[in-house]
C-alpha cells in the first residue's frame, strides 16, 4: 500500500497554503473553494502555478503562447 502524495494515512488533506501570485506575490485572500475565478492556473515543469488577474493581463499572449513563466 502507498500513501498519499502528503504523506498522510487519515484520508485528510494536508493543512492548505496561503495561495499567492507566483509572480507578484499578492495574496488571494482567505479561499473556501479555491483561487478567485479571475486568477490563471497552470502547470509548468509539474508544478502547479496560480497568477493574480493583473499579472495574468499582462503576460496574457506568452501564456496563451504556452511560454515558460520564466521568458515572461
Amino acid at each position: 500500500m502507498t500513501s498519499p502524495p502528503a504523506g498522510r494515512d487519515d484520508g485528510s488533506a494536508a493543512d492548505p497554503q496561503p495561495l499567492v501570485c507566483d509572480r507578484c506575490g499578492t495574496p488571494a485572500g482567505a479561499l473556501a473553494d479555491g483561487p478567485p475565478l479571475t486568477w490563471t492556473c497552470f502547470v509548468e515543469n509539474g508544478v502547479r502555478r496560480y497568477f493574480c488577474e493583473s499579472c495574468s493581463r499582462e503576460n496574457l499572449r506568452s501564456i496563451e503562447g504556452r511560454l515558460d513563466s520564466d521568458w515572461w
